[in-house]
């Protein structure tokens, strides 16, 4: 049964990397990953909890007779529903952050950006574009921010190819600020809610591979534009019909939502209460702010463009495809395969610097979430195994690699990472033409701040 789930696993992982070939959705083929993992497991509860649970096994059943419900019993409430509950801690964090973006969208909170892009020099829009994504990817969740971006640039730039290039570095930009941050991508913020990593050391430690790895990627990309590009322009605060808010109202808003998000660490380590607890806060209050600066609208047909729209297609679709790869994983972790392969895994790769390199690799063809989370799988967290070596500890090296590895890996190819899959959706790009133009630029961007990750742990 261990192999079965085991293959149903790796044809979903294929089936994930191929989505740009096949148009299967990825997030139905981790749904049915994970639904179909855990039925087949309960099938073989009893084998299962006996090799892995049988301790607690027999503590929970108080000297009853074990039976084939019993053992189902307890793998619903004791095994089942803590994954569900991480997974859960999860999606409720990124429903809480892409609702905060919706409300200030919705309410024009965005429209500064597009006047800070107001030059026809092509270079200045690349670089001003590319630090605006980085810097709000690290404060909010980095595909959203693609979202966003894309469509304000897609508003801004006229030519199919300069909007392919503005595209693309948008994407590295995404993908490098939210690994900067344990907040700006999901993988660091499983991290953060396991206590792998504390949210200042991560983002301290991250902060010169992910700038130079961004940096060195952006300059490259820049010398592919011509000295002007041609470009539209809508003057503030006009935004159609959807907002009658001041300038000063939508800077009111922006506070909240954007410093309510920079609160949620400090949250954190003052309560040590769940993370998406101190978003759900942050969100409640931005809608109070939301309903009292719009109360003129309240009884308007203008009403329903404010309310936030958080229910939509992509959205949904990345909730479902975390919980459905947090839940795959899970049952392939229960049946104790993780366990085997750590071990041969510490036999025969030793070196954590090269298990990082095999998770970039990964993370090029198939989503960077899935290939951190199945490195991550392979050791237990810290608080489990407290003999392990430094490197598995809070705040160890080995979370730090796998994350920037993963992360960077997704601008390789652009299927790496959710946020390369909706570029290319909406700019219909090859993914030929967008190796040949971007990504060898983004994995030399990559390999460089590898290197100097290398140095500052061999030199702090």
């Amino acid at each position: 049964m261990t192999l079965i789930i085991l293959a149903v696993m790796l044809l979903s992982l294929i089936l994930i990397s191929t989505e740009h070939f096949t148009n299967i959705n990825k997030a139905a083929i981790a749904i049915f990953a994970g639904t179909v993992g855990w039925v087949l497991y309960i099938c073989y509860g009893t084998d299962f909890i006996m090799g892995q649970h049988a301790a607690e096994y027999g503590s929970f059943l108080s000297g009853a007779t074990a039976t084939s419900v019993t053992a189902k019993e307890y793998i619903a409430g004791n095994v089942f529903l803590p994954y569900v509950g991480k997974a859960a801690e999860i999606v409720l964090f990124l429903l809480a952050t892409m609702t905060i973006v919706e409300i200030l969208n919705n309410n024009g909170c965005f429209d500064f950006i597009v006047q800070l892009l107001k030059t026809r020099n092509s270079k200045r829009m690349l670089w001003s574009i590319s630090a605006i994504t980085f810097f709000i990817s690290a404060n909010l969740d980095n595909l959203t921010t693609t979202l966003t971006m894309l469509l304000i640039m897609h508003g801004i730039i006229n030519s199919r190819r300069q909007r392919m290039i503005f595209g693309s570095a948008i994407v590295v930009s995404a993908n490098c600020g939210g690994a900067l941050t344990v907040i700006g991508d999901t993988t660091g913020l499983v991290l953060w809610n396991l206590g792998a990593v504390s949210a200042t050391n991560f983002s301290m430690l991250m902060l010169l591979p992910c700038l130079v790895a961004w940096g060195i990627t952006i300059w490259l990309i820049g010398r592919m534009l011509p000295e002007r590009c041609d470009t539209d322009w809508i003057v503030m605060p006009y935004r159609g019909d959807d907002t009658r808010l001041t300038v000063w109202q939508r800077l009111l808003m922006l506070f909240v939502g954007i410093g309510g998000l920079w609160f949620i660490p400090t949250f954190h380590n003052i309560t040590k209460l769940s993370p998406f607890l101190g978003a759900l806060c942050v969100v409640s209050v931005l809608w109070v702010v939301n309903e009292l600066v719009n109360r003129r609208l309240m009884n308007s047909d203008q009403m329903s463009n404010r309310k936030p729209q958080i229910l939509k297609y992509s959205v949904i679709q990345m909730i479902l495809y975390v919980m459905g790869i947090m839940l795959a994983l899970g049952v392939v972790t229960e049946t104790g395969l993780f366990l085997k392969l750590s071990a041969w895994c510490s036999q025969q790769v030793g070196n954590i610097w090269l298990l990082g390199t095999l998770a970039g690799v990964m993370s090029c063809f198939v989503e960077s979430f899935v290939a951190s989370m199945s490195f991550f799988s392979l050791h237990p967290m810290a608080d489990m195994a407290p003999n392990l070596s430094a490197a598995f500890q809070p705040n160890g090296e080995y979370w730090r690699i796998v994350a920037y590895c993963a992360a960077m890996g997704g601008n390789v190819l652009a299927i790496g990472s959710i946020c390369g899959l909706a570029m290319i959706k909406m700019e219909r790009i090859h993914i030929g033409w967008y190796f040949r133009h971007i990504g060898w630029k983004a994995l030399l961007g990559t390999i460089i701040g590898f290197a100097v990750m290398f140095v500052m742990a061999y030199s702090l």
